[in-house]
């Protein structure tokens, strides 16, 4: 079957009937949400664990289960690893994981996938554990890859079930109230396991601050939490950040970020009341620095600005140009004391920022944001999830839900990266599709979705070098070199959703390349 991009979907795989893609806002959901366990915890009853393997055995946690993690220390998680290496000493097999994200420091994971402790996999997989299994590192059944909002939906909607939920709490009090701002090791919020929290058939609270009730703020709350398990370390602040969150000091990466900000300039939508996502690559912040100080110059204040916390937005918040920031998720630690210290930094849950099947996300009030891409294509298509030679390195994060929402979606990338193009005739997987794209800037030009004329005309005005896609695409192929194109097989090792459940797109095994 072909969705409406022309992707050849499996009509099922495994025992799930899969629902094609139809559109950025074609579905309208239906019915109610899924049920929530109902339990007690009577008067004086002691939640406090010693361990992780007495948490594993008080869960019932055994061979075919669901359980899930939180991606809030990055690099620096240690629960992961623990926690698997845990049930594999304990002789359990046939796990299916529900990471909110995977990172190169998971790679000890891909050992499990080979012993058959992971079978399954729902979770963006950034770096190894994504390279081993797009070259035939066997799962029982294709990983799904999520955005923010769509697994913050599937949980809700019942389309996964989480059997046992760990969550890592830089402090949490003997009850189970937990928050990832406070305690010895802050890593940012935590609220991304809320619904894993909610709706988990057991949670599991893991701290290495045990801290006098009551703790707050209540990111995870007493009433969904069954044990709390303290433990000598949980996590790396320290490896929150990466080279990824530093602003370009490359002039042509500057340039791009530049043209960027002239064009937000230019569309007629900063003015006061401005409301804006800037990204966390490099040329996301650089254009996002060079916004705030056309906002300082102009006299204009953003209503809000929502991120991935950054210095950088915090800055702007303490400079006055932004009124309030609304934050998911730290990318450094000046966003994690901010949190802490200013009032008018509040905390968010991917549900309230983005979840499709609800009554309103907080990307659907954004002006404009920045995002980045590993390809892009002359229909707008965006990928963030394979490179050219179709290898799965990266999840989707965000990306999805700030393109629906925002007035303005502005993809910032180069025309090429070492001599491979990234504008390229039909991209490698589409993550994010090109009705939610509005404008592509590269060092040689910027170029509107055909459908926002109203956008060209504005930055034609302007003096901006508008192009076509086709136009820089072909400036740039003297320059290029010929990508390593894969060798597909039939075997599709994972399923790119929409935000609505939908599928836009799979991710087949790579067999070699041409």
């Amino acid at each position: 079957m072909k969705n409406v991009l022309g992707r050849e979907i499996p009509e099922r795989l495994a025992e799930r009937k899969l629902r094609l893609f139809e559109g950025a806002f074609a579905t309208t959901p239906s019915g109610r949400k899924a049920d929530r366990p109902q339990k007690v915890v009577k008067l004086g009853e002691n939640k406090v664990l010693s361990s992780i393997e007495q948490a594993i055995e008080k869960t019932g946690l055994s061979d075919g289960m669901t359980i899930s993690f939180h991606h809030s220390f990055r690099q620096g998680d240690r629960l992961v690893n623990r926690v698997i290496d845990t049930c594999a000493r304990m002789g359990i097999k046939d796990l299916r994981i529900f990471p909110t994200a995977l990172f190169p420091v998971h790679e000890p994971l891909i050992r499990h996938i080979e012993n058959g402790v992971i079978t399954r996999i729902e979770g963006s997989m950034n770096g190894p554990v994504g390279a081993f299994v797009s070259q035939g590192g066997k799962l029982k059944d294709p990983a799904v890859l999520r955005s923010h909002g769509g697994r913050w939906r599937a949980v809700e909607a019942g389309d996964v079930k989480i059997d046992v939920a760990f969550i890592g709490a830089p402090q949490a009090d003997p009850y189970g109230n937990a928050n990832g701002i406070n305690g010895k090791t802050p890593c940012g919020p935590i609220s991304f396991s809320a619904v894993d929290a909610m709706y988990a058939e057991r949670t599991v609270v893991v701290t290495n601050d045990l801290a006098p009730y009551p703790v707050y703020p209540f990111e995870i709350q007493q009433g969904w939490t069954d044990y709390v398990v303290v433990v000598d370390e949980i996590g790396d602040p320290d490896s929150i950040a990466s080279g990824t969150l530093k602003i370009t000091r490359s002039p042509t990466r500057l340039r791009i970020a530049r043209l960027a900000a002239d064009a937000v300039v230019a569309s007629g939508y900063l003015k006061d009341g401005f409301n804006f996502q800037g990204g966390a690559g490099g040329i996301s912040l650089a254009a996002t620095k060079f916004v705030g100080e056309e906002m300082a110059k102009g006299g204009v204040v953003a209503g809000f600005a929502m991120g991935g916390g950054t210095k950088l937005i915090v800055d702007m918040l303490h400079q006055g140009t932004v009124r309030t920031i609304l934050d998911g998720q730290a990318f450094d630690l000046a966003a994690i004391a901010s949190l802490r210290d200013d009032p008018n930094h509040v905390l968010m849950d991917p549900g309230h920022y983005a979840n499709y099947d609800s009554r309103g996300c907080s990307t659907y009030m954004l002006d404009a944001a920045f995002l980045g891409a590993t390809e892009v294509d002359l229909d707008f298509n965006v990928n963030v999830n394979t490179h050219s030679d179709g290898l799965l390195l990266h999840g989707i994060g965000g990306h999805q839900d700030v393109a629906s929402g925002s007035k303005m979606t502005v993809i910032t990338i180069p025309t090429l990266r070492g001599r491979l193009p990234v504008i390229v005739d039909r991209v490698t997987t589409v993550t994010t599709p090109g009705e939610v794209v509005d404008v592509i800037v590269t060092e040689r030009g910027l170029a509107v979705n055909p459908k926002r004329k109203d956008l060209a005309e504005r930055f034609q005005g302007a003096g901006l070098p508008v192009r076509t896609l086709e136009e820089i695409k072909q400036e740039a192929g003297g320059f290029t070199q010929p990508p390593r194109k894969p060798i597909f097989g039939d075997e599709v090792i994972a399923l790119v959703e929409w935000r609505d459940g939908t599928i836009i797109d799979t991710v087949r095994r790579v067999v070699g390349w041409e």
